[in-house]
């Protein structure tokens, strides 16, 4: 038999990757409490757009407050690990309640972002960049 109390404990589990970055996100009902590697969100993203993205599913589905968000990113640079995170975040949502791909879904947070670095060609300096032309 379960003991009482034994539901806010429980977590849900998303899995989000953006770029090179790749973020496992837990969640549980809550008080609003966000760490991110074991930092405050206003820690370790500096940037307000990286912390505005990453709120984002939360807000859209008036969650925000209402859980307690647990993550680890690792890869990439701030911009990849803030997406991972928001897909990551909206998965995890998804599976705490289903109703909530109604709103997720339109917004785009389901969606992975598939563009990644081009890799590097034989023979040119870059991905696509070219040695500089000289006709004489």
């Amino acid at each position: 038999m379960a003991e009482a109390g034994t539901e806010a404990k429980t977590y849900h589990w998303g899995t989000g990757r953006r770029k090179t970055s790749v973020a496992r996100v837990r969640i549980r009902p809550g008080t609003g409490e966000i760490q991110i590697n074991k930092k405050k969100l206003s820690d370790y993203f500096a940037i307000e757009r990286d912390r505005n993205r990453v709120l984002a599913p939360l807000r859209s589905t008036s969650m925000l407050g209402r859980v307690d968000v647990f993550v680890n990113v690792k890869g990439g640079g701030t911009t990849g690990q803030a997406g991972a995170v928001l897909m990551g975040l909206a998965r995890a949502l998804l599976a705490m309640d289903e109703g909530l791909e109604t709103v997720l879904r339109p917004d785009g947070y389901l969606s992975r972002d598939p563009r990644k670095v081009e890799r590097k060609k034989y023979g040119r300096r870059g991905a696509r960049r070219s040695f500089q032309f000289s006709k004489r």
